[in-house]
């Protein structure tokens, strides 16, 4: 039977942690709700800008520009995007795993030659990484205050790197938000720049039209700064969908490790009135005892 002062210490021990988890619950759930108020924000305008560059497409295509230029993969530029705390479950370590993955499933070669680099956006993943041979690089203040201007640098920071031919293929690794419970682990190729061509409507298709657009200025240089502009777009709206995502996944994990110190407190309450009434008998017992003893 365990002693009845450590059941009561760990019962007021567990009862702190509660009301630490459900106010970092709280915490959560108030930010989690700003961050998916700018994800929903963020979408409409990434779709109206996919559209737009897909007519651009359909009608020039993309050859001559740089940042579509698929060259042979000899440097490899891995972006991991993680959080700069802990407590959200398993948020950060599933991003992880997936890019350690994605490195070995398609750049285990370039890895032997010392060719694969990562950009980690958050500690967590700085501290994963940096004991490994990989080169590395952080950005760790894009949470400080997360804006599409911090966000722009450093994705103009990559297209040079690429443009100037130090990496030939660059990839991101990073939370997908879903909803609050949900978070959806998502790899993809940033560049080169593959084009989706957009597909012309039935009665384009029946009539055997192509989409004309008058531009202005040139096709070619309107492909040259709109395809740079939607990287640095879509780098920003990974950021957001990881931030919602990070905030998602901490509300979730606070939710249960409180019903856990539920069931821990109403276990240990059980235990500490058992102690109790056994300490209680066993008095009885030896008052009863004693009283016996004196009579013979």
């Amino acid at each position: 039977m365990p002693n009845l002062k450590e059941v009561r210490n760990r019962i007021a021990s567990v009862n702190s942690t509660q009301q630490i988890t459900s106010a970092m619950k709280m915490v959560s759930a108030s930010k989690l709700k700003r961050a998916q108020d700018a994800v929903m924000q963020m979408r409409p305008f990434t779709e109206k800008l996919k559209e737009i560059m897909d007519n651009l497409i359909l009608s020039v295509g993309t050859k001559g520009s740089v940042y579509a230029t698929d060259r042979p993969v000899e440097k490899v530029m891995i972006i991991v995007i993680t959080s700069n705390r802990g407590l959200c479950g398993g948020f950060n370590a599933y991003v992880v795993k997936a890019a350690n993955q994605l490195i070995r499933e398609k750049y285990e070669e370039q890895a032997k030659k010392g060719n694969v680099s990562i950009l980690a956006v958050g500690k967590k993943g700085n501290d994963a990484f940096r004991k490994t041979s990989y080169k590395i690089d952080t950005h760790n203040e894009l949470w400080d205050g997360l804006t599409y201007d911090k966000a722009a640098n450093v994705a103009a920071e990559v297209l040079k790197k690429f443009a100037d031919g130090e990496v030939d293929r660059v990839e991101v690794v990073y939370n997908r938000f879903k909803n609050a419970a949900t978070q959806i682990i998502t790899t993809e190729q940033v560049l080169p720049f593959k084009a989706e061509v957009a597909k012309p409507t039935k009665q384009a298709e029946k009539k055997g039209m192509k989409p004309d657009y008058i531009f202005e200025p040139s096709e070619e240089k309107i492909l040259e700064d709109i395809i740079p502009y939607a990287m640095k777009v879509r780098f920003y709206g990974s950021l957001l969908d990881s931030n919602a995502a990070e905030h998602g996944a901490r509300m979730t994990a606070m939710h249960k490790a409180t019903d856990n110190a539920k069931d821990l407190l109403k276990a240990l309450r059980l235990s500490y009135n058992k102690a109790r009434q056994a300490a209680i008998t066993k008095e009885i017992l030896e008052i009863v005892g004693g009283a016996e003893a004196i009579n013979n």
